[in-house]
């Protein structure tokens, strides 16, 4: 028998959705409890998703209220007003937090002592921060998703370079989700070997694409050229979300740049951002404090800065 396992999804627009979506074909649960206020959308979404359970593990989609989150391992909050084309992470702060205000409220009534919430929507480190602030819960059980996909896609395009598994690229973007974030090459390898070493000895060297520049750029604004192209980013967002509940539910210790509260790691305290993170059934296990150069940290903090000066501007 499988064990009885239930996420709560609040939020069934492109990224809910397709997080539902993304959970359902996993295993992980045996319930998904989505809400959402387009109730209509909600019961579209849940209706399609239902019709195929027979091809996926045993598990029941439910179209719900707040009261159904009882019971809930993760509640995952992808709701909010989306990015539009041209607009900054940042520029969606305010009307965001007014949003979450009330979410946070409702949820806090069902969940137990032992679920973790997760924060997808943007910007998402203020957002997790204020979910902390608002909560009440401890630090470790409030994550945001953070800069798992930008970590992703800096392997990617590293991948994409040096014509090798992105899965073999070790790196990390840390600081914000979003126009602030460092891309820390000087942790940046490739199987052990340092970045700057396997790329001068690769087969595909040219000056323009080794640009370290390019590449963060690219990274940098990833987000934005979709958002130009297609109206929304949600495929790439489902799967760093189904890694991060892999990561809790199993129990796994993986190593992830999520968003958390730091409590003076790299000299930064009072504010979640992305760091190297031990996640595992806790939520947060421990935020590892990794050598990065000189210039890395400058810019870790100076985002960490900006992020709190934004906090503050909030009231938080």
């Amino acid at each position: 028998m499988m064990r009885k396992s239930k996420v709560g999804i609040i939020g069934a627009g492109f990224v809910g959705s397709t997080v539902a979506y993304t959970l359902l074909t996993s295993g992980l649960f045996t319930e998904i409890v989505m809400i959402d206020v387009n109730r209509d959308k909600l019961e579209g979404d849940v209706m399609d998703l239902s019709h195929g359970v027979s091809f996926v593990p045993p598990c029941k989609v439910i179209a719900g209220e707040y009261s159904d989150l009882v019971d809930s391992e993760i509640v995952i909050i992808t709701a909010g007003v989306g990015q539009k084309p041209g607009e900054s992470r940042i520029d969606l702060l305010k009307r965001n937090a007014a949003i979450f205000k009330g979410i946070v409220s409702e949820v806090m009534r069902y969940i137990s002592d032992e679920t973790i919430l997760l924060i997808v929507s943007n910007p998402v480190d203020i957002l997790t921060y204020i979910t902390y602030k608002l909560s009440g819960l401890p630090k470790n059980r409030v994550i945001g998703s953070g800069t798992v996909l930008d970590t992703s896609r800096f392997k990617y395009l590293i991948g994409e370079h040096i014509s090798v598994d992105a899965r073999n690229v070790h790196a990390f973007v840390v600081g914000e989700h979003g126009d602030s974030e460092v891309a820390a090459w000087s942790v940046t390898n490739v199987s052990g070997i340092p970045y700057a070493e396997f790329c001068l000895k690769c087969d595909h060297y040219n000056t323009e694409l080794c640009d370290k520049k390019v590449i963060e750029h690219d990274v940098k604004n990833a987000a934005y050229d979709i958002i130009q192209k297609k109206g929304a980013t949600y495929y790439a967002v489902a799967l760093a979300v189904r890694r991060i509940v892999e990561a809790i539910v199993r129990d796994e210790n993986s190593i992830l740049t999520v968003s958390s509260v730091l409590e003076g790691q790299y000299g930064i305290s009072d504010i979640a951002l992305s760091v190297p993170t031990v996640v595992n059934r806790r939520g947060i296990d421990r935020v590892l404090q990794v050598t990065f150069s000189p210039e890395e940290l400058a810019g870790l903090q100076k985002s960490g800065e900006t992020l709190k000066q934004m906090a503050q501007q909030l009231g938080f």
